[in-house]
């Protein structure tokens, strides 16, 4: 009786749902999928950790009646929304950013797209065993014009040779970043913005600066080639992966594209 009671209230409410109801719903839904895949991409899982241990922190607190650590939570919980902000402000401009944008490659085949992924493997690590730096930029959502110096307009159709040629130490442009556009390469000689962030290895070059500076504020992703330790790398969302084999390069592509990696032999 309790279950078809329960069924029949289950009816009920769906008969009486207003198409308002169902878009509320929806857009709901989108939001929270959209930080969900924005917390894995950038990998603020552990700062939204540790905000959820000092939650635990809090009722403990009150549990506890610990009254100075208590008021000390509350203060800070009562601030959380400028917290987060501050805290998330560069995920904050990036999805701001996505809204208003296109999306990624609409009208480029997955043909194209893997062509584009062997290309720059091929280039990257040719460049990495000759000793010769470079920086490719591989646009995704978000336009990035207003992050970027634009060097020279290329528009051609994305090779390892042209890739090679353009980041050899004799080309007028080489010092410069090639910004990958829908499956073509757009431009060469841009020149990136610097990364920002004090906790930076003071080790790290201008190269791999500007690398982490273009994807704290936006959502592409740049190959690296490093000129001293002839290696390989990915920089997204600020982050930076050393890619050490050419598979490893190419299914970390692949995911970029979201396409299915099946394993290419180098």
């Amino acid at each position: 009786m309790n279950w078809q009671q329960g069924l029949d209230n289950l009816f009920f409410i769906v008969g009486h749902l207003r198409w308002q109801d169902a878009l509320d719903m929806i857009l709901v839904w989108i939001v929270v999928y959209r930080i969900l895949i924005l917390i894995k991409k950038t990998g603020t899982i552990q700062m939204l950790s540790g905000l959820g241990v000092l939650a635990i922190a809090y009722i403990l607190s009150i549990w506890g009646e610990l009254f100075t650590f208590n008021w000390i939570l509350e203060k800070f919980f009562s601030n959380l929304f400028v917290i987060v902000v501050i805290l998330f402000q560069a995920e904050i401009r990036r999805a701001l950013a996505q809204i208003g944008s296109n999306p990624f490659l609409s009208d480029v085949s997955s043909v194209q797209e893997t062509h584009v992924i062997e290309e720059i493997v091929k280039a990257a690590f040719a460049l990495a065993q000759r000793g010769y730096g470079a920086l490719i930029v591989i646009e995704k959502e978000i336009m990035i014009d207003y992050h970027i110096e634009f060097g020279t307009d290329v528009d051609a159709k994305v090779s390892s040779e042209l890739l090679t040629s353009i980041f050899h130490p004799t080309s007028p442009i080489h010092d410069g970043a090639v910004l990958i556009r829908a499956g073509k390469v757009h431009s060469a000689g841009n020149f990136l913005p610097l990364s920002k962030n004090p906790v930076l290895d003071k080790n790290l070059g201008t190269r791999h600066r500007a690398a982490i500076g273009l994807t704290e504020e936006t959502d592409a992703i740049v190959v690296i080639v490093s000129e001293e330790n002839r290696s390989v790398a990915i920089v997204q969302g600020g982050h930076l992966n050393v890619q050490n084999e050419m598979s490893n390069l190419r299914k970390y592509l692949y995911g970029f594209f979201g396409l299915k990696y099946k394993g290419v032999e180098s």
